[in-house]
């Protein structure tokens, strides 16, 4: 990984300090049983503190989907315990993490899962809706750079653009944590960058706790901190006291 410049003030940060907002102990996961049984974590502990920016990086396998669906509530853990805050995400049942992906989470994947026949602005406007405290959906385009594109349809816009405006839907109602799982996957250098920018900036401006999975390595630059997964369990962490610009990213 290079840098084309030296780090701009706003990201020449260390790790935020204070108390966790994620607290994962013991994590386990595993699909089958017996001679078939595959281990996805293996005996994880982690903490994740308020507004820090979390990068997660291993090969296929390594367990990073896994770990990111059990901290969204999306998916749970097989033995150990994971809190948000004050609230225990091991055993809360169907309603509770309903309740709590739409109150705190956001969450972008490397698909976009736009509604093709809503335009942009109608595509944000649903998440929106069900917000307690959502953001007006424009501030929220105009803050990933697609303020003149509120009236287009997903079939008229690039790849990047579309999944820009997946961002805008996911920060739309002011999430406490976002969740991005490959979210430059399926674009180009350039594309990827711009999406960065708009994750970066959920991240410093709106204060989104943000942990990112990707297999590129280049994106650990703009982190507070770098956690290496491989065979379920995390092998390697690295704290980065000059964070860069997604601009400033080589890859």
């Amino acid at each position: 990984m290079t840098a084309a410049a030296q780090p701009t003030p706003d990201h020449a940060s260390s790790r935020p300090d204070g108390a966790p907002v994620f607290v994962a102990r013991g994590l386990c996961k595993t699909y089958g049983s017996g001679v078939a049984a595959v281990f996805a974590l293996r005996d994880l502990d982690l903490d994740i503190m308020a507004g820090e920016f979390v990068v997660l990086l291993g090969p296929s396998g390594s367990g990073k989907s896994t770990l990111l669906n059990i901290l969204g509530g999306l998916d749970a853990p097989t033995s150990g315990t994971t809190r948000w805050r004050d609230h225990e995400l091991t055993g809360a049942d169907e309603a509770e993490l309903t309740r709590y992906r739409r109150e705190h989470v956001g969450f972008v994947f490397q698909f976009y899962n736009l509604i093709p026949s809503l335009t942009v602005l109608e595509n944000v406007q649903l998440v929106a809706e069900i917000a307690d405290r959502p953001m007006e959906p424009r501030d929220a385009l105009a803050l990933v750079g697609l303020g003149q594109r509120l009236d287009h349809f997903p079939s008229q816009l690039s790849g990047g653009e579309q999944q820009r405006v997946a961002v805008a839907r996911a920060i739309v109602k002011r999430p406490d944590a976002l969740l991005c799982d490959e979210p430059t996957g399926a674009l180009d250098v350039e594309t990827g960058r711009l999406v960065l920018e708009a994750i970066d900036r959920a991240n410093r401006e709106i204060g989104a706790t943000t942990v990112v999975i990707t297999h590129n390595s280049a994106i650990a630059g703009m982190a507070h901190r770098v956690l290496r997964l491989a065979g379920g369990r995390i092998v390697g962490a690295q704290v980065n006291e000059q964070r860069l610009a997604p601009g400033e990213l080589s890859w």
